[in-house]
This record gives C-alpha cells, sequence and structure tokens, in this order.
C-alpha cells in the first residue's frame, strides 16, 4: 500500500481509520498533499473530490446528516479553511458529527509574508467543539488530541478541527508504515440521575400541556411515545415538516392553526406546561406566540443542550426522548381536559377554510407548494431548503412515508444544494431537493459534483427573488427593496443544467406543473423542474389566505 512519507500524516490516516471514519471529502490543494496521497490509497475510506470548499463541506455535511457519524473534509492551507465556516456552525447548532482536517504551514512560517499562511489555529473556536493544534513531529500528544476530536464529534454530535502543519516535500511516498499511533479508549462521564417524582406531580395536575417538536430524525422517537402523547386529551402535540413524527391528532400545520387567533385565543390555549423535544423550531408564530404567552414551565428534552428559546426554560432533561418517557409516562395519570378536542376543532375548521382557499386560489407559490407536496412520491428522502420554502412545505401536509430535512442550525440560505446532494448518495431511495431561487443560485455550484445519483431531482421556485422579503415587515416597491432586499434577478437554471447535464423542464400553470411532475419524478437522469411564479402575486395570496382561514 502507498503512505504519505510524513509521519504526521500516517499518523492521522491510522487513527481515522482506527476510529471508524468512512467518508472523506477532499478539496485541491498542496499542503494537504500527503493526506489526500493518504487517505485516497487507504480502501478503509471513500473518498470525495469537491473543488469548492463551502461546497464541500455541506456535501459532507449531507452524509453526515444522514449515517450519523463522523465525516470528514480535508483542505489546503490558507483562505481555502475558511470557506468551511458556514457548513461548520450548521454542524454545530444542528448537532451533526463533522471532522475538518486543514493542512497548514510550519508554525514558524506564519505571519512572515508568504503565502496561504494565516492564522489557522483556533480560526472555528466560537463554534468548535474541540480545536486539535497539532504540532509538526508525531507524537502521542498529537495522537492523543486526533482521538479526543474525533471522540467528542461523534458524542457531543457537533464540529470538531485538526490542524496540521506540514513542512516540503509534501508528496513523497513510502510502502511501510513508519509510525504505530497510540490508541486510546476514551469515555463519556456518567449524567446525573434526576428525580422525576416532583415532574410528574406537575403533569398530572396540569390541564393543558403542549408538546412542541422541532426536527428529528426519523425514528428518533418510538411510536409508542408517540401514541401515548397523541391520545392525551390535556396534551396537544404541535410538529413541523422535519419533524418526522405523525400521529392523526398531531398539529402539523402549526400557523396555520394560531396565526388568526385573537387575544381571547391565545390565552386559552397558553400551556401550563411546555415541553419541546428536536431541533430548531421554524414557525416564527410559536416562537412569538411562547414568548409573550409564557408557560409555567418549560421542558426540554435532550441528551446534549437546552436553548432557553422561549425566555422560560425550567428543566433541562439530559436524556434521550425514548428515555424519558419510557421512565415518565408510566407514573402518570389521566386528568379531565377538554385541551385536545378544543384545539382538533380549530384544526377541523381551519382545514376546511384552507381546502377553499386552495381551490380559487391563482397559480403562484402558495398554489405550486400545495400541488408539489401532494404529488411527491412516497417513501423518498425530501431536502428543503430554507427562508420561503421550508415555510411555505410548513402549511402542507406530507405522506409519513417520506423522511424530510433541512438545514435549520443556522437556517441560512447558503449550502442547501451541497448538502441534499450530500445526503443522497447515502441512499437508495429518490431524493428530491425543493429550493428557492435565491438558495439555488448561491450554491449553484453544488452541482459541480460527480457523484450526483441518477434519481436525484431539484424543484426549483424561481419567483425572481427573494419572495420572503415581501412577507416580513418593511417591504415597500423601491428601488432600494428590489436591489438590496429582495434582489430581483430575470436569470433561470437552464443553462447551469446544460453545463452539468442535468435534463431541465420549466413550468409556470398549474397544469404544466401537474404534467412535469409526473416526468420529472420517472426520469433515470438528474433533473431540474423550474417552476415560475409570479413575483408580485406571491406574498399578497400567502396574506390573504391566512385572512381566509377564519
Amino acid at each position: 500500500m502507498t503512505y504519505p512519507k510524513i509521519p504526521l500524516a500516517q499518523s492521522i490516516i491510522e487513527i481515522c481509520k482506527a476510529k471508524g471514519l468512512e467518508h472523506i471529502v477532499i478539496s485541491p490543494g498542496s499542503r494537504n498533499a500527503p493526506l489526500t496521497i493518504g487517505f485516497t490509497n487507504n480502501p478503509a475510506f471513500t473518498c470525495y473530490s469537491i473543488a469548492d470548499e463551502r461546497c464541500a463541506a455541506f456535501f459532507a455535511l449531507g452524509i453526515a446528516q444522514q449515517i450519523q457519524k463522523p465525516v470528514a473534509v480535508v483542505c489546503t492551507s490558507g483562505s481555502a479553511l475558511l470557506n468551511y465556516y458556514p457548513a461548520f456552525a450548521e454542524a454545530f447548532y444542528n448537532q451533526i458529527p463533522l471532522v475538518v482536517i486543514s493542512a497548514d504551514r510550519p508554525h514558524d512560517k506564519i505571519d512572515i509574508g508568504d503565502g496561504q499562511t494565516i492564522r489557522q489555529e483556533n480560526v472555528f473556536v466560537n463554534h468548535s467543539l474541540y480545536n486539535a493544534n497539532l504540532i509538526e513531529n508525531a507524537s502521542e500528544e498529537n495522537d492523543l488530541k486526533i482521538q479526543e476530536a474525533l471522540f467528542l464529534s461523534m458524542t457531543k454530535k457537533g464540529p470538531v478541527h485538526i490542524n496540521v502543519p506540514f513542512e516540503e516535500p509534501l508528496y513523497e511516498t513510502v510502502s511501510e508504515l513508519s509510525v504505530q499511533p497510540n490508541l486510546v479508549q476514551l469515555y463519556s462521564s456518567a449524567k446525573q440521575e434526576v428525580d422525576t417524582t416532583p415532574f410528574v406531580n406537575k403533569w398530572n395536575k396540569a390541564k393543558k400541556k403542549l408538546i412542541l417538536i422541532g426536527g428529528c430524525d426519523p425514528n428518533f422517537i418510538q411510536q409508542s411515545v408517540l401514541e401515548a402523547l397523541g391520545n392525551d386529551n390535556s396534551v396537544v402535540v404541535m410538529t413541523e415538516v422535519t419533524s418526522n413524527v405523525h400521529h392523526p391528532n398531531f398539529i402539523t400545520n402549526i400557523d396555520t392553526l394560531i396565526t388568526p387567533f385573537t387575544e381571547e385565543d391565545f390565552l386559552a390555549f397558553q400551556p401550563e406546561i411546555l415541553v419541546t423535544i428536536g431541533g430548531m423550531i421554524v414557525s416564527k408564530r410559536i416562537k412569538a406566540f411562547l414568548r409573550k404567552y409564557k408557560p409555567k414551565h418549560h421542558w426540554h428534552i435532550d441528551t446534549l443542550r437546552a436553548y432557553n428559546t422561549f425566555d422560560c426554560l425550567s428543566q433541562h432533561f439530559e436524556m434521550a426522548p425514548n428515555d424519558f418517557f419510557d421512565e415518565f409516562l408510566p407514573k402518570t395519570v389521566s386528568i379531565e381536559s377538554d385541551y385536545l378536542q378544543k384545539t382538533l376543532k380549530i384544526r377541523e375548521i381551519r382545514s376546511k377554510k384552507h381546502s377553499e382557499y386552495l381551490s380559487t386560489v391563482a397559480f403562484s407559490d402558495l398554489k405550486a407548494f400545495e400541488i408539489i407536496l401532494d404529488k411527491l412520491p412516497k417513501s423518498i428522502q425530501l431536502q428543503i431548503s430554507n427562508s420561503s420554502a421550508i415555510r411555505y412545505a410548513q402549511l402542507f401536509p406530507i405522506d409519513k412515508t417520506i423522511e424530510v430535512f433541512c438545514n435549520r442550525g443556522t437556517s441560512g440560505i447558503d449550502g442547501s444544494t451541497s448538502t441534499a446532494i450530500g445526503a443522497a448518495i447515502t441512499t437508495e431511495k429518490q431524493t428530491i431537493l425543493i429550493t428557492g431561487d435565491v438558495s439555488f443560485l448561491y450554491d449553484s455550484n453544488a452541482l459541480w459534483n460527480q457523484y450526483i445519483p441518477k434519481n436525484f431531482k431539484i424543484i426549483l421556485l424561481n419567483n425572481g427573488g427573494g419572495g420572503i422579503f415581501r412577507i416580513l415587515p418593511g417591504h415597500q416597491e423601491t428601488a432600494t427593496f428590489n436591489t438590496y432586499f429582495e434582489t430581483s434577478h430575470s436569470l433561470t437554471a437552464k443553462h447551469l443544467a446544460k453545463m452539468y447535464q442535468f435534463e431541465y423542464e420549466s413550468v409556470d400553470t398549474v397544469k404544466s406543473l401537474e404534467t412535469s411532475l409526473l416526468s420529472v419524478f420517472k426520469s433515470e437522469k438528474p433533473t431540474i423542474l423550474e417552476v415560475f411564479t409570479p413575483t408580485h402575486v406571491n406574498n399578497l395570496l400567502l396574506l390573504d389566505y391566512f385572512k381566509n382561514l377564519v
């Protein structure tokens, strides 16, 4: 086998192999040559070449999102490393294991005016679970740092940074290892057990309990727990499109339910106990509601973190939700309450009004999402970009066999396409990305990728700019708004599709969309379906939709 001659590179590669890393995403460069040579010549690793470092990091994020194991990204020295930061921050807030391995110049070459000699050590310090700043020679100290980084990325679910100084020559190889890394077994400290008795007492007395579930991996919460919560008349369970949990009594369209609420409605719906599970919440309306109408108690259930999103967090149960409820629910008793039944009656009214409005609404973003989400094939993986796309998706039901993902850690529009492609290569399922035009164009280098599966599809909603700004406070039809907020444009994906050998279709009516969706889903080639919607109508129809729910 071929190995890099530099001992430190050998140590890194052997430790990554021993600790179970399998996927390595490499961006081209010279300083990282020892790592590139070592990883690509070792059959233990599956390696990918992605030229754009920002895309590479999100591509790796997509893989890690699906396999829930650390994935490494490897780059050269200099500004290449800084391009990883958007994905690094997303991994931090979305609790996804990501390992950045950056090649660097030797310490004595930093800040001497030479090329690609930026200060790389601790560059991600604000969002890194661990920073392994290695010394140039192989050593037990380095070995331990590398292993600590990999261990924390896996057990704490987040990004780490390993910075590796290499001196030239960089391309020399050998046929045998010259080092044997010192491998150690690391362990997490035991979590302190919490006596749930006082919390059970509060639960058993409360007539209004709200369970709010954010982004979760499929099957994260066992169905028996969901059944128990869904059938409790004192409990309302609200979910989002990324929650990946299902029960007939769950409220899946939060904004549709609560947007028309009056002051009296909000007070009636105000919970005594709020329990949150999962990742970041999309709905701004539910966040605003809970911040104004605070529950008496807010409990968050997560093995790692609890954010005080609503300024009323009172307890963090550092447990997996299944473990918590397996212990907690047998101690609870039923209580007479109409909290769930009243909410379901409101949902029924909203559902009727929703259907009535959508049956007559003109072709628009709103109508397009209704059609697209209804026509999606079953048992696919659905990736959704941020901004308008994920918010529109919240308004409609999605088949329970579909797994849904979105980069809601930082909620940025950057990297959605790259993430979706990375996620797509991990599964035989068809992967479909629904994205807006600005997010798609911003990450267009994602298509510069030789690993895109044949069944990967992009449904691109093109409304001529950042349409979300038209529904936010401050919208005015001025040159400043159009240029600096909405970033109005007349671009299309047609030529990008041709350059990257995607099939391409475009539609701008209900009939053409329905027809094209069928052909796109059946196509055996990567495809972009571009859906053109009216820029100046979308926001008006969405606002009108909410007005017509009562």
